[in-house]
């Protein structure tokens, strides 16, 4: 049975918290829980030292495969990170307070998040950019909800091309809200512009957008947004921030809010993270926009400083009548962004993105050459694609392992049908050696 948490307390102590929530023994507290799934006993091993448990915990690690070629993606991307990013990320000028609501005493963070949100509104083409939010579906959800609140509307149109991940995320948040959620099919890999059409009217304050799409498709989104808006609907594209150094930008092609992932941007895969989302809009929304924004001023003397500016914490309290209850900002995983940014200035940051396209250039026309294995989709993509295989991808990915190799990421875990389907994603980390090494094992499993 388990043991007593109230062995400090009098036998009478004891019996009265019990029957102050209606128990007659300790006991009764688990009864709900099958016996089969109870023990009298804890069968748990003698302690061990500091040294002997980092020793145990480090044979254990070392049989995991850490040192996989990953050709994964769906949103999250293997990039190289410069080991100035971990050293200035580091330094102690930015260890200032947490929350900045005392300027003097925070200009670091303060400066280092109003350089963040110039880089962010800049990649988009956007005009401004909040401090960053949780992550690229929390950004998503947020920029929503914004366009809600700006339209005064309650229907939400969202593509099927827009990540799982994030529709899955969507769905629950507005399960519970007055809201008109849904999704559309894509067509031929992209959105299909006969459904929107047909759909669209001046009930529909938000659609949603993803560019390059889960699948890897990128779309030139103008058409489709100049629709929403000839309905007075507001324009939400999730955009993947390398990307950006090479396509179309959403800004570019209209949107109203432009939100993503920022992972790609200096932060490590770490097992799934902590993450970055960012969010941009047009000046006139600024007062709806969500999270933290920083701002640049002069104090008394005419020095340049930084403040939070336009929103208050007060103002994200107040219930219903918040913008948000998202009141905070990955602050940290800013820095590293804006470090990153910066280390790679404009022009290394779109040779970056150009390695990352040419590389998955190389692979789409060595993969599809192989015997069984086609296209999902006939789309121009930027570093990722999807394969239709003649098995499982699944097992085809569980095969590959042994060779040391993550191949891809099986569709069919989010698209029932599409069990077949194997996502592969290649960065500027991929060379054409590991490429070839894919291509051959992929070969061999098949």
């Amino acid at each position: 049975m388990p043991i007593s948490p109230f062995s400090c307390t009098s036998p009478d102590d004891e019996a009265a918290m019990l029957a102050a929530i209606g128990a007659q023994s300790f006991d009764d507290l688990f009864s709900h829980i099958p016996s089969a799934f109870q023990s009298d006993t804890f069968d748990l091993p003698d302690g061990l030292s500091e040294m002997e448990m980092m020793q145990q915990l480090r044979a254990a690690a070392r049989k995991n495969s850490s040192d996989l070629i990953n050709f994964c993606g769906a949103g999250f991307y293997d990039h190289f990170i410069p080991a100035a990013v971990d050293s200035l990320a580091s330094r102690g000028e930015f260890f200032t307070a947490y929350t900045p609501y005392q300027p003097e005493a925070a200009q670091g963070t303060l400066q280092a998040a109003f350089e963040y949100q110039t880089a962010i509104a800049r990649l988009t083409n956007m005009e401004v950019s909040n401090a960053s939010l949780y992550d690229g579906g929390t950004a998503l959800f947020e920029g929503m909800m914004m366009a809600l609140r700006i339209t005064k509307r309650n229907r939400v149109l969202v593509d099927e091309g827009v990540s799982p991940i994030y529709r899955t995320m969507l769905r629950s948040y507005t399960r519970n809200l007055k809201i008109d959620y849904r999704e559309l099919p894509m067509a031929e890999g992209i959105a299909d512009r006969d459904v929107f059409a047909k759909t669209l009217d001046d009930r529909v304050g938000a659609v949603l957008l993803q560019n390059p799409n889960f699948f890897g498709c990128l779309d030139d989104l103008t058409g489709l947004i100049e629709q929403a808006h000839r309905v007075g609907a507001l324009a939400v594209v999730s955009a993947y921030p390398i990307s950006l150094g090479v396509v179309k930008t959403p800004g570019t092609m209209g949107a109203d809010i432009v939100t993503g992932e920022g992972q790609s941007l200096g932060l490590p895969l770490s097992f799934g993270g902590p993450y970055l989302g960012f969010m941009a809009t047009r000046k006139k929304y600024v007062r709806a926009m969500p999270g933290r924004i920083v701002g640049a001023t002069k104090d008394g003397q005419g020095r340049r400083g930084y403040v939070l500016t336009l929103q208050a914490r007060e103002q994200h309290i107040r219930r219903e009548k918040a913008a948000s209850n998202i009141c905070t900002n990955m602050q940290l995983c800013a820095l590293r962004s804006i470090i990153y940014l910066s280390l790679l200035g404009k022009h290394g940051f779109a040779d970056v993105a150009r390695q990352c396209m040419d590389r998955a250039g190389y692979a789409w026309s060595r993969l599809k050459s192989i015997d069984g294995v086609e296209p999902l989709f006939d789309r121009p993509f930027f570093n990722e694609f999807a394969l239709k295989l003649p098995k499982d991808a699944g097992e085809a990915v569980s095969d590959l392992i042994g060779a040391g190799i993550a191949a891809g990421f099986p569709a069919g875990r989010y698209y029932p049908g599409r069990e077949n389907v194997l996502l592969c994603s290649f960065t500027e980390k991929r060379t054409k050696k590991e490429i070839d090494i894919l291509a051959a094992e992929l070969e061999a499993a098949l």
